[in-house]
């Protein structure tokens, strides 16, 4: 993958950011920073705004009040739930992942030979070589969320969110997926995941943020996660 460039591209900075959904406030006056190249968990109750942070950072919910400093913007990747992945969408598996490099054939014109060489060795990497040409209404929860980790990789994203990853998938899935969020992190890219296995935020991420609509707590993980016992 290509080298990732300045430091501060790879920032997430929040100053006061509050979103709304009608009169219910789903996220009040968040302030922090994701350093770059960073690997962070984002816990909290359900309700709590997870899934509203990263959709704030990504910028597809407008924001209350605050601001946002994403200067990689351009470059971010964004994995919402599997829930919200329409399935019956006629992709098959090596489509899908091949939609992470679009960037370089763009919508009017199918990907070329070396984007799906790559698009073939990322899948084999996960696990899917076998189930290529299997539609994505077809294949497993676990394989369709590998699939998913694969498009990532082909994206290059220099910021990368992860809405409940390890959510819902078979216990074989997990271990790789955390590889591929494990490498994406040694590339020193900036990782931010909603993540609901506490064991999982001890052992594999060394920092977390706890969000109860506000900031309860963001630093080692070690040192922010009692705060949920607050």
């Amino acid at each position: 993958m290509s080298r990732l460039r300045f430091e501060a591209d790879r920032r997430v900075i929040l100053h006061n950011v509050t979103v709304r959904y009608g009169r219910r406030v789903a996220l009040e006056a968040v302030s922090g920073e994701f350093v770059a190249g960073s690997l962070t968990a984002v816990v909290g109750a359900n309700g709590a705004g997870k899934t509203t942070l990263l959709a704030a950072i990504a910028g597809v919910v407008r924001l209350a009040g605050g601001v946002v400093n994403c200067a990689a913007r351009h470059r971010l990747a964004y994995l919402p739930q599997l829930a919200a992945i329409d399935r019956e969408y006629p992709l098959t598996v090596a489509e899908l992942i091949a939609l992470g490099g679009w960037r370089e054939f763009g919508a009017f014109r199918s990907p070329g030979a070396a984007l799906r060489t790559r698009a073939t060795a990322v899948a084999d990497t996960v696990g899917l070589a076998a189930r290529l040409q299997r539609s994505i209404g077809e294949i497993s929860v676990g394989e369709l969320q590998r699939a998913l980790f694969a498009r990532l990789v082909l994206q290059d994203a220099a910021i990368i969110l992860l809405d409940e990853p390890f959510a819902a998938v078979d216990a074989q899935t997990v271990p790789v997926l955390l590889d591929q969020v494990t490498r994406w992190h040694r590339e020193g890219r900036t990782v931010i995941a909603v993540v609901h296995d506490l064991d999982l935020v001890r052992a594999s991420f060394p920092a977390t943020l706890v969000l109860a609509r506000r900031c309860l707590a963001w630093g080692t993980t070690e040192m922010a996660l009692p705060a949920l016992a607050a």
